[in-house]
């Protein structure tokens, strides 16, 4: 543990001194406040704030998070040349990159909610639903970010699989949904919508904001037929489940080909 936390503090103050951390925050301050200012209220922020979220944090975290780890192959090198295990380093780094970009979200998507408020007590809710699906996306595509960079040598390959990946889950998926929707449309189809909707995390967090907006006319036919057959409470703690679980198993897989590989 004592050799976890350094690596984690060392990751920490590295990651802080490159100023991305804080240029992120700053992005999510600035813009929640201007939806503040322009949205008329917390209702309309939240909303526009949850697509933003559902689109921007996966591609920074999947990108930043694949750069940051081919561009600390040399550290990593030197730390495997220590008595330090290898599974203590793959989470330090893991855990050292995945806390600053959650705090800096929290950070910049909270504190004009903390100094404006919010107008009915089910914002609250929705609003530390956001924060919530925000931080764990932050952590599925962190996590995603390291499979793919310990999986791919070459750095140019492992970028562009990580843009194909977020391009894939963020608008790709829902195509290939409704394609498939078109194809089957004289059979049932509720059980494989909610088993495919359980295979794209965005999807997911999307059905787990629109929950607590109680706005099921929006949330297209997944997300309704889910709504529909375990209610609001169930659907909740289920995406929460399964959001879990996109964390635990690419970090579990990138973890395995960590320790064998070859540096």
């Amino acid at each position: 543990m004592q050799t976890t936390a350094k690596v984690i503090k060392y990751e920490l103050s590295d990651v802080i001194r490159s100023k991305w951390i804080v240029l992120y925050a700053l992005f999510f301050l600035v813009v929640t406040e201007a939806l503040f200012q322009f949205g008329g209220g917390s209702a309309r922020a939240l909303l526009s704030l949850s697509n933003l979220v559902l689109i921007i944090i996966p591609l920074i975290s999947i990108l930043f998070g694949t750069m940051y780890l081919y561009n600390a192959r040399a550290f990593v090198e030197l730390l495997l040349t220590q008595p330090v295990d290898r599974k203590t380093l793959f989470g330090g780094l893991y855990t050292g990159l995945a806390l600053p970009l959650s705090a800096g979200f929290l950070a910049g998507a909270g504190l004009p909610f903390a100094f404006h408020g919010v107008e009915a007590a089910s914002h609250a809710t929705t609003l530390m639903t956001l924060l919530l699906s925000g931080v764990l996306l932050t952590c599925i595509f962190t996590a995603l970010a390291f499979l793919i960079a310990v999986t791919f040598e070459d750095k140019v390959r492992g970028l562009g699989v990580a843009i194909l990946l977020w391009l894939f889950f963020a608008v790709l998926y829902d195509g290939l949904v409704l394609l498939l929707l078109n194809a089957f449309a004289a059979y049932p189809l509720e059980q494989p919508m909610i088993a495919l909707m359980l295979l794209n995390p965005i999807d997911m967090a999307r059905v787990l904001l629109l929950l607590t907006f109680d706005v099921s006319a929006l949330m297209g036919y997944t997300g309704a037929v889910f709504e529909q057959f375990f209610g609001s409470l169930l659907g909740v703690g289920l995406s929460t489940a399964a959001l879990g679980v996109w964390v635990a198993a690419p970090l579990f897989w990138g973890w395995r080909l960590f320790r064998k590989k070859d540096f």
